[in-house]
């Protein structure tokens, strides 16, 4: 993937990483964010702390896409504030650089609309059962009631905006 990067010639790219629960997403994206071509700091986005709560799916992208990709795709500094899961409601705000390479890794984040601002889309997917037993021994009981409420969204996202298909980057994990 890094050859990918290299080959969209800006210092500054901007890279989403998508996928259903448990696919790898996020372990993808810290191994991207280590290897990167180049020199200085990636900055990494993780839509856990960005969508709000368990029904925020499409709202947490909608967001992310506002607040973080559009500023840096103008080149503009990009302010968001993270979702704190136990109070309900938004917390520490964060910037995001436009001159630095921003990866942003979450379910749901390839729509169309996001792939126009990005400058490299990857969709991560792995079998059902391996991507609940990681994200289980992830986030344990906290994440287990939702487990079919949250793939309903995800579900949705798949049927209206197909990211696998949208993707220039797909990977498979076991």
């Amino acid at each position: 993937m890094t050859a990918r990067i290299v080959a969209v010639g800006a210092s500054n790219a901007a890279v989403v990483v998508d996928g259903r629960s448990g696919a790898g997403k996020s372990s993808l994206a810290r191994r991207l964010v280590s290897a990167w071509p180049g020199r200085g700091r990636v900055q990494l986005v993780a839509l856990d702390d960005v969508y709000p709560g368990w029904d925020g799916l499409a709202a947490g992208v909608e967001y992310a896409r506002e607040m973080i990709l559009l500023p840096h795709a103008r080149g503009l500094l990009g302010v968001w504030e993270r979702w704190d899961w136990e109070a309900g409601s938004r917390a520490e705000a964060y910037a995001v650089d436009p001159s630095l390479p921003l990866v942003i890794e979450g379910a749901g984040i390839l729509t169309p609309e996001v792939a126009r601002l990005a400058d490299l889309s990857v969709w991560v997917e792995a079998p059902a059962a391996s991507r609940r037993d990681r994200a289980f021994a992830r986030d344990g009981d906290t994440y287990r009631p939702h487990w079919q409420r949250w793939a309903r969204q995800e579900d949705a996202h798949i049927e209206a905006h197909s990211p696998a298909e949208r993707a220039d980057v797909r990977v498979r994990v076991p």
